[in-house]
C-alpha cells in the first residue's frame, strides 16, 4: 500500500500562485504515473494533470499554460506549480498515483489539500 503525504495548499488572490506536493511512501513495486484530481462543491472529481515515470504530461484544457506538473522520481514525489489563478480554480486537490505490486496495478487517492482563490 501506499502512502500520500500532500502539502502546499492554502488561500490566495486571483492571479497568485501556490505549489502543491505530494510524497509517496510504502511497499510498492514501482510508480507508474501521479497527477492531481480536484474536486469543488457540487461537482465531480476532474483529472487536474497527469505525468509519466518517462516524463510525458497531460493537462486539463482549464489549466493549460497556467499549470505545471513534475516529478522527482529519486523521491517519489509529484509537484504541481499553479500559476495566474482564478476563481474557478478552487477545489480540493488530491494526489493520484498510480503503482504496481507485484501483478497487480492500484490507483490511490490522497486525503486532498484545499485551495482557495478570492479576491
Amino acid at each position: 500500500q501506499v502512502q500520500l503525504v500532500e502539502s502546499g495548499g492554502g488561500s490566495v488572490q486571483p492571479g497568485g500562485s501556490l505549489r502543491l506536493s505530494c510524497a509517496a511512501s510504502g511497499s510498492f513495486f514501482s510508480i507508474n504515473a501521479m497527477g492531481w484530481y480536484r474536486q469543488s462543491p457540487g461537482k465531480e472529481r476532474d483529472l487536474v494533470t497527469s505525468i509519466t515515470s518517462g516524463g510525458r504530461t497531460n493537462y486539463a484544457n482549464s489549466v493549460k499554460g497556467r499549470f505545471t506538473i513534475s516529478r522527482d522520481n529519486a523521491k517519489n514525489t509529484v509537484y504541481l506549480q499553479m500559476n495566474n489563478l482564478k476563481p474557478e480554480d478552487t477545489a480540493v486537490y488530491s494526489c493520484w498515483v498510480a503503482y504496481t505490486d507485484g501483478d497487480v496495478a492500484y490507483d490511490q487517492w490522497g486525503q486532498g489539500t484545499r485551495v482557495i482563490v478570492s479576491s
